[in-house]
């Protein structure tokens, strides 16, 4: 017995399709669907408690995403050989389903939600990470559950100067502008991707083409909804208890004074949490001891809303931001480069009250990090981790682990450097880049990228154009709005846009977007570009008081990795039987030496902060892979003697045969008479046998000829 699933299926555009299943798997859950494209398989499920739990005033939503090796037909790796915590790379796309679906489910919802996402067949041509909102959204859309979607993903590359939807993983190796969207019918919702010094209108145009390609998407969730009767209606609830009494108190008493402390304009966060705490305060005093211990949790609530209302108020009507900005004004800098005398590259970037300090080490290829993903295999030569201590914000909190939220910083700082490093001709080295976020006050990410572009430069690590972010914001109130240039961490708590953009003198090369208002028209997205085009511009200026260029030469401290290739054939000589030979060269040397196979050349590396190492490496494995050339002279080595003459060792591995009559120009009885075992002595090649390749070797042509006696 097969069970009747409801399905849709839609045409992307270009003749490929997608199809939505519901009604077959997981009907336990509340929500459940199967997105196909090709053989890419993804299930996605949802579950959202009926109730919430005491004192829950947020939405507790927990999306995650996992590959099964099992899509691919692969084992995983490691002792236990199942799937165990998510990689870096299934963390960063249950990000971006969570950034898209968050901002739509009610703002009174507070059940526990939990949104899961399987691959569970792969396409090695299908990449699922553009499939994976779509397929969220769409188990949301046949559940109970209320949310103010649908949503769908999409990804917009461009190859060969074209723009593509969903490209194929073959194309998208081949792009210079690869970025994902997520939106509703009617507005965008969240962008994130990588370019190679893209235009600002090169990004509205490549976002209008996503946007249209996600309403066909939104469309086929709602007709497959209508057809599941389980998701229609949707459940009722009751999350909050309000006090519309005390609201309406708390706006009278609180609104004009917090719009007060806003106008202050005051540079110092703490100064003015402080001046925004003791409007609270006072009003709290005008109550009774019980009814301000009671009434708590509503009265910082409302307070929140009413200072909310104050500071956005206060940006519209008078342009005066929290520190006292301009709209467009971008806080004050100061940098620094080789802060850390031990370290390979060091900078300190820091952007009024956010400061990232950032170090770079150079490794060599035996530093690259592993990749063993269910769809994405191979390794990685450029590393970029952010660290956010509770210390950065002046916070007593436990640090365990790494943070999703680091995880994505670190992401988004790494695709804005990757576009401009040096390639592999003149970067031999693993590169791994650490920003140490020291304070805090919005645009952390941002000034990694900056910190990081320097601390390369230090290293010297010929990096293309210098890099710079900067985080723009937006407050919106019907026709009314505010584009805000390098936002403070409050902005971007009470604003409607968060918009990172990274990029060169000439270019975007990253950009991370959450948008929390309806209705953002392109118009004001193009004016929030320009203004971030402005900004970097500024940023950059200030960058290049410290450092212009990258350093011409590493610090001396740091390794230098030398590279030459040499003919496939002579790998195996190089590595010797078990590895004997490439062991022996380090051992003796004290350099490292790594040998890969690329195409028709061996690729060797020797790396070493001494410079004598590295010189006594390279001319061994010259002298190994050396081809012998008649006329040449060499320093040679007995090898062994035979009554017919001796074999002389010219280069490793190398014999030729010193016959009797080519040691001396004087006839010998015995070899022994001239040589013996283990002897130095030059000795010309004057022969290389065409059939057989021995090699003949003489040594009187390089001893001066006795004059003939009559």
């Amino acid at each position: 017995m097969s069970l009747q699933a409801i399905t849709k299926t839609f045409d992307i555009g270009d003749g490929r399709t997608i199809t939505i299943e519901t009604g077959k798997l997981a009907k336990q859950a509340h929500g459940s669907v199967v997105v196909r494209m090709g053989d890419t398989m993804l299930l996605a499920t949802v579950v959202s408690n009926k109730d919430a739990k005491d004192g829950v005033d947020f939405m507790p939503l927990t999306v995650e995403y996992q590959e099964k090796y099992a899509s691919v037909g692969r084992f995983p790796g490691g002792f236990f050989k199942r799937e165990a915590r998510p990689s870096e790379y299934e963390i960063l796309i249950a990000r971006l389903v969570d950034r898209a679906l968050r901002p739509l489910f009610p703002g009174d919802y507070h059940a526990d939600t939990q949104v899961q996402i399987n691959l569970i067949s792969a396409d090695k041509e299908i990449l699922p990470d553009a499939l994976a909102g779509l397929a969220a959204s769409a188990a949301l859309a046949v559940s109970d559950i209320p949310f103010g979607g649908p949503i769908s993903e999409a990804r917009v590359a461009r190859v060969d100067g074209k723009f593509i939807i969903n490209p194929k993983r073959s194309d998208l190796e081949k792009a210079d502008f690869d970025i994902i969207l997520a939106a509703t019918m009617d507005n965008i919702m969240m962008v994130e991707g990588e370019m190679q010094e893209a235009s600002e209108a090169d990004m509205v145009e490549a976002i209008k083409l996503g946007h249209e390609a996600i309403k066909v998407q939104c469309q086929a969730q709602l007709d497959l909804a209508a057809e599941v009767a389980k998701g229609n209606p949707k459940r009722e609830y009751s999350h909050e208890e309000n006090d519309d009494e005390l609201k309406a108190k708390i706006f009278e008493a609180t609104y004009e004074k917090a719009k007060a402390v806003a106008l202050q304009g005051n540079p110092s966060k703490e100064a003015r949490k402080e001046g925004f705490k003791a409007v609270i305060d006072e009003f709290t005093a005008t109550l009774s001891e019980e009814e301000a211990e009671e009434k708590a949790a509503l009265i910082g609530k409302y307070y929140h809303d009413a200072e909310k209302k104050a500071v956005r108020d206060a940006i519209l009507e008078k342009g005066i931001r929290l520190d006292g900005r301009a709209l467009d004004e971008v806080r004050p800098i100061w940098t620094e480069i080789d802060y850390l005398p031990a370290a390979h590259g060091s900078a300190i970037f820091t952007r009024g009250e956010t400061q990232s300090l950032t170090t770079v080490t150079l490794g060599s290829k035996m530093d690259a990090q592993m990749i063993d993903g269910a769809m994405i295999e191979g390794e990685n030569t450029f590393l970029l981790h952010y660290n956010f201590p509770s210390f950065s914000t002046g916070e007593a909190r436990p640090n365990r682990g790494t943070s999703r939220r680091e995880v994505g910083h670190g992401n988004l700082a790494m695709r804005a450097l990757k576009a401009m490093l040096p390639g592999a001709d003149q970067n031999p080295y693993t590169l791994r880049v650490v920003s140490d976020i020291l304070e805090s006050n919005g645009s952390s990410s941002m000034a990694t990228v900056c910190a990081g572009s320097m601390a390369l430069m230090d290293a010297g690590v010929k990096m293309k154009k210098p890099v710079a972010g900067i985080a723009m914001g937006l407050i919106a109130d019907g026709e009314r709005f505010a584009v805000l240039s390098d936002i403070l961490g409050d902005e971007d708590h009470l604003g409607d846009m968060d918009f990172k953009v990274a990029g060169t003198v000439d270019g975007i090369t990253a950009v991370q977007m959450d948008i929390k208002v309806d209705g953002l028209s392109y118009d004001v997205l193009a004016q929030a570009l320009e203004q971030a085009r402005k900004g970097r511009l500024h940023i950059l200026g200030e960058m290049v008081k410290s450092i212009t260029a990258p350093r011409e030469d590493y610090k001396p401290h740091a390794p230098r990795i030398v590279q030459i290739k040499i003919a496939k054939e002579f790998i195996g000589a190089v590595i010797g039987p078990g590895g004997k030979i490439i062991q022996e060269i380090q051992r003796e040397t004290g350099a490292e030496v790594m040998i890969e196979e690329v195409g028709e050349f061996g690729v060797v590396d020797i790396a070493s902060a001494n410079k004598a190492s590295i010189d006594q490496a390279l001319a061994r494995i010259k002298a190994i892979t050396a081809v012998p050339e008649v006329g040449e002279v060499y320093k040679g080595k007995v090898k062994s003697i035979m009554p017919f003459g001796a074999f002389v060792e010219i280069l490793p591995g190398k014999d030729g045969l010193l016959h009797i009559s080519e040691i001396a120009w004087r006839r010998l009885e015995k070899v022994e008479d001239e040589l013996k075992e283990g002897q130095e002595l030059d000795v010309k090649l004057i022969e290389v046998d065409q059939k057989s390749g021995k090699l003949r070797l003489s040594r009187k042509v390089l001893l001066p000829k006795p004059e003939q006696q009559n």
